[in-house]
């Protein structure tokens, strides 16, 4: 159950009035209060923040046509009354006269549930879900993520399994997830967007869920859920840019209020949006305020900050003469870097163990430090993720020649704490599924699938896939179909799944994959550059001194008594070979013990001759006594 809150008091409308109201949602939309419903102190007060308004009215089902006006609150620039008989259920808007003359119907920016479109009403809600994740809240203060495995399943909620609303999706996709192994899922926004083909990019409302899917103790019913089933969940937020539409954010109250009022930093050229004015106080507070409501009221265990490099540069996707500098002549935009901060510092303080993650393509400094940096704790390695796909996309024979692009990230794996990310992102537009981007039969491109995720899930950095990448999905996604799981009737596809869920527990089992993933100690090249055989291979340690080898060879031949340095002799086993029969391979495996002697190699001390299938993965560990 929420706890009641009362209207904006003394207090309240000091930190409004500043900018420093992070639960500004417990104060401003719409909330029920009194006792019973025939108690005429029973309705619903209504506040909105409007600084430049003349007049505000709020209009709803229970008004019967007419319009109960707002009164402001003295030096605020907040509205509010209280409107008896009201109940959650009721749909709402406001009337707002602008300081421009005009009135506009407005949805409520803070509300907590909407209609869907073309209603775009807001709608009193008051949630009644009882909390069952105490014990998951409480570890997750306690975790030390930078040690633990983090593999997250990306998923749009609409098109994972059309037709399924958030309750009956926590269930499937708990299945799901449980069953491959993930430690997380994370959702793509889920906050309310009246244009599904956005696929909640363009967000309308920051503290509502879309309706399409349930209603918000719906989506609280699938959080609480998924973390009874030990899921983590995170989900993709938008801060950057908001869209025009008439009804919602735009002009609120005749102003350029959250979107900034120079055009040359207003308009977003790439999305044809706007973006927020991350200099004024109010407007940082109140995405601030949208970020911790979802951690709380929500209990999300991380966010991914979409679309920060749009963020962080004044002339991104702009051309000369439509971008205005900074007050230092530079392209930096210091009030979204103050607002980045402030971001990430309030959800620390408050919400110990909860991840902030962004998507963030260039190579700003520091962005996961926070010492003089953006203190975010995960970034997606955009670089790392463009050239290992570009290697797996070559043809077999051509791989051999360009097997730098596999080398070169390892140059700065370690500058961020970063997350590989084969998200949404990879298998739109044109580009295809990751499936589809790999050459050759069907056999080949399954065995470059199941090659491209055991070096992911080898390679140092936490881990994403979306949705279908798991069982090789063939046709490029869409929002507007299911995934075609009746691929996985046919060997290859259900190999790659198979494989996904042995990658996973291997991950969560092996501490040398997971407890230095973030730390240059957790990695040492065996071999970065055999001409011969184009074979790249290394090492993975774990805090505790174990070890794992992973040899990689992406070119078109089986490679028989293969040597590879080690840093040991004795009996090495091979946990893992992407050519297994039981994931649709053909069999080129090491089966049994391999053995190292002291033999230097590669610059180790021991070495072992090893069979290499083709187009394939191999996984070493010391084979010692359990």
């Amino acid at each position: 159950m929420s706890v009641e809150t009362s209207g904006p008091g003394e207090l309240d409308l000091h930190l409004i009035g500043e900018g420093r109201h992070e639960r500004l949602w417990t104060v401003l939309g719409a909330h029920r209060r009194g006792g019973a419903p025939d108690d005429p102190t029973t309705g619903v007060s209504f506040a909105v923040w409007a600084p430049n308004a003349r007049q505000v009215q709020v209009r709803g089902d229970f008004t019967r046509g007419a319009a109960c006006p707002l009164r402001r609150l003295a030096g605020s620039g907040v509205w509010e009354v209280f409107v008896p008989g009201v109940a959650d259920g009721a749909r709402y808007r406001f009337d707002v006269l602008g300081a421009d003359g005009r009135w506009r119907t407005k949805a409520d920016p803070v509300a907590f549930a909407v209609q869907p479109p073309p209603d775009n009403s807001s709608v009193v809600f008051t949630s009644e879900h009882t909390w069952h994740d105490a014990d998951w809240i409480a570890r997750r203060a306690r975790a030390a993520w930078q040690r633990e495995p983090i593999s997250v399943y990306e998923v749009h909620a609409g098109s994972w399994s059309q037709g399924l609303d958030f309750r009956e999706l926590a269930h499937r996709l708990a299945d799901h997830v449980t069953d491959a192994g993930f430690t997380h899922v994370e959702l793509l926004p889920v906050t309310a967007h009246p244009f599904g083909g956005s696929w909640g990019y363009q967000v309308t409302s920051y503290f509502a869920p879309t309706p399409w899917l349930g209603s918000p103790d719906d989506l609280r019913y699938l959080v609480d859920h998924l973390h009874g089933r030990g899921v983590g969940v995170l989900l993709d937020w938008v801060p950057g840019h908001f869209p025009r539409d008439e009804w919602a954010l735009a002009r609120f109250d005749g102003t350029p209020l959250y979107e900034h009022p120079d055009p040359r930093r207003a308009d977003h050229p790439e999305w044809g949006t706007l973006t927020f004015d991350f200099g004024r106080p109010e407007v940082r507070n109140f995405l601030l305020a949208s970020a911790l409501h979802w951690i709380e009221e929500f209990h999300a265990d991380g966010l991914r900050v979409d679309a920060v490099t749009s963020m962080l540069y004044l002339d991104y996707a702009r051309q000369d003469g439509q971008w205005l500098p900074n007050e230092h002549g530079g392209r930096e935009n210091l009030d979204a870097v103050r607002f980045l901060r402030e971001l990430n510092e309030a959800v620390h303080r408050n919400h110990p163990g909860v991840l902030v993650i962004a998507e963030e393509a260039t190579a700003w400094p520091g962005v996961t430090s926070a010492d003089g940096g953006l203190g975010f704790d995960l970034k997606w390695n955009m670089g790392w993720m463009h050239d290992t796909l570009s290697h797996w996309g070559r043809d077999l024979p051509q791989r051999r020649a360009h097997s730098r692009e596999l080398v070169d990230s390892v140059s700065y794996a370690f500058s961020e704490r970063f997350v590989l990310a084969l998200s949404h992102d990879e298998v739109v537009h044109g580009k295809g599924s990751l499936w589809g981007r790999m050459p050759g039969s069907d056999r080949d491109k399954a065995a470059c699938l199941r090659s491209l995720l055991a070096f992911t899930w080898a390679y140092p950095g936490k881990k994403l896939l979306f949705m279908g990448g798991e069982f090789g999905q063939v046709r490029e996604w869409s929002h507007e179909r299911s995934l075609d799981r009746d691929l996985l009737a046919d060997p290859l596809h259900a190999g790659a799944a198979r494989l996904t869920a042995e990658l996973n527990a291997h991950y969560r089992r092996l501490p040398a994959l997971h407890t230095q993933d973030l730390v240059p100690a957790g990695f040492e090249w065996i071999d970065d550059r055999d001409p011969a055989s184009g074979v790249l291979s290394f090492l993975r340690w774990g805090s505790d001194g174990s070890v794992l080898a992973c040899v990689v060879n992406s070119g078109p031949d089986v490679l028989e008594h293969y040597r590879v340095g080690l840093p040991r002799s004795g009996r090495w086993r091979e946990v893992l070979n992407t050519d297994a029969r039981s994931f649709g391979g053909d069999g080129a495996t090491n089966p049994g013990a391999v053995e190292a002697v002291d033999l230097p190699w590669q610059g180790r001390p021991a070495s072992a001759a090893i069979r290499l299938p083709r187009c394939g993965v191999v996984w070493l560990v010391p084979d010692e006594p359990v």
